[in-house]
C-alpha cells in the first residue's frame, strides 16, 4: 500500500478525508480514531459491551442438551 497524499476538505462543521479504494476498510461501518503525536490513526471499531446487549438473545432451549466436557481423572475443585 505505501504512503499516499490525499486532500482534506470542509464537510459542514467538520474536516473530512476521502480514503482511496486501496485503503478501504471493506465490510466495516464504524472506525475508531485517535491521535498519536502528529498522526491520526484509524482502525475498525471493536465491539464493546454496550453493543453486546443489542445482539440476538439465545433460544430458551440453548444448552439444555449440553454434553459434559469434564475429562475423567480431572480434579474437581
Amino acid at each position: 500500500m505505501g504512503i499516499r497524499t490525499v486532500s482534506i476538505f470542509k464537510n459542514g462543521n467538520n474536516r473530512a478525508v476521502r480514503l482511496p479504494k486501496d485503503f478501504d476498510f471493506e465490510g466495516v461501518n464504524e472506525l475508531e480514531i485517535r491521535r498519536e503525536g502528529d498522526s491520526i490513526i484509524l482502525r475498525p471499531a471493536k465491539p464493546n459491551w454496550l453493543s453486546f446487549k443489542n445482539e440476538e438473545k439465545a433460544d430458551n432451549d440453548f444448552l439444555i442438551e449440553r454434553i459434559d466436557v469434564i475429562d475423567d481423572g480431572r480434579v474437581i475443585l
